[in-house]
């Protein structure tokens, strides 16, 4: 059979994960409108008869400001190694510009196939996708460029069968039945960030971060932390109205991925500066 490893690249905000779920058949990675919202690296696993296809989303490039976005570009630079080629998705409603240059830049010098992803053209005109199907194929030697949306899924397969036939023959690296790499606890506590990142504003969803305390057979309790009071009482609410949209909505999905009913307890705490905790980001795996 074909199997393989293809890293997903490019700025924040672009919609790689996105495209890895469309790609995948199924949800693998939460997805939102702010950037940073993928902060490690997620295994997005396709398997067909005679494939597996492993996509390797990853954060998006961007310089580091503290030592969570060191750890996550560090994921980035270090998932690079031993691919055999790579998804370069940029956003065709925005300019292409030094940003998407600097991660074609680390990714043309790879060695390995590069093919172009431009995303996010529904609803544009034929003649600006065109334009930037241009600008895109001067950012280096691609193998191949394809104008997708993942929203709507309009030209996901021809993607999909393009990585394909990049794949050499290989083993099966993952069971049949298996989606991703990421432990049960943290799918689980990435859809309560997902859903507490579509809720919030401002300030609030960068400093957001959740654990999972207990998976059990009939209830899961996981803990939200931000970094201050103020926060906390955003994501509380009035009367706790917020945290309890939060659960609702999160709740389904769970349900869903652990394929039982349950009873989901969350909890706000404070926990000052975790962004720069050394230790936190351990814990959290990040």
């Amino acid at each position: 059979m074909k199997s393989g490893f293809v890293a997903v690249a490019g700025r924040p905000n672009v919609g790689k994960s996105t495209l890895v779920n469309a790609l995948c058949g199924g949800k693998v990675a939460i997805v939102s409108d702010k950037p940073q919202t993928t902060r490690r690296r997620i295994f997005g696993i396709d398997t067909g008869e005679e494939h597996q296809l492993v996509l390797v989303d990853l954060p998006g490039f961007q310089r580091p400001r503290d030592p969570l976005t060191e750890h996550m570009q560090r994921t980035v630079d270090a998932s690079f190694e031993e691919v055999d080629a790579v998804l370069l998705v940029l956003d065709c409603r925005e300019r292409i510009g030094s940003g998407d240059r600097f991660v074609a830049q680390r990714v043309f010098g790879l060695g390995v196939p590069v093919v172009v992803a431009l995303n996010k053209v529904d609803r544009l005109k034929p003649g600006h996708i065109a334009q930037q199907m241009q600008t895109a194929a001067e950012l280096g030697p691609f193998h191949a460029l394809h104008p997708v949306s993942a929203l709507t899924g309009d030209g996901v397969a021809e993607l999909k069968a393009e990585l394909l036939a990049l794949l050499p023959e290989g083993p099966l690296y993952f069971p049949v039945e298996q989606r991703t790499d990421v432990p049960l606890e943290v799918q689980v506590a990435e859809l309560v960030r997902e859903k507490a990142l579509q809720l919030t504003r401002e300030e609030v969803p960068h400093a957001v971060t959740v654990e999972v305390e207990e998976l059990g057979e009939k209830a899961v309790r996981a803990i939200v932390y931000v970094e201050t009071e103020s926060q906390k009482q955003i994501l509380i609410g009035k009367g706790g109205s917020m945290v309890k949209r939060i659960g609702t909505l999160a709740r389904p999905e769970i349900e869903h991925l652990l394929e039982r009913p349950l009873f989901l307890d969350l909890h706000v705490k404070v926990k000052p500066s975790w962004r720069r905790d050394e230790a936190m980001l351990e814990r959290l795996g990040i």
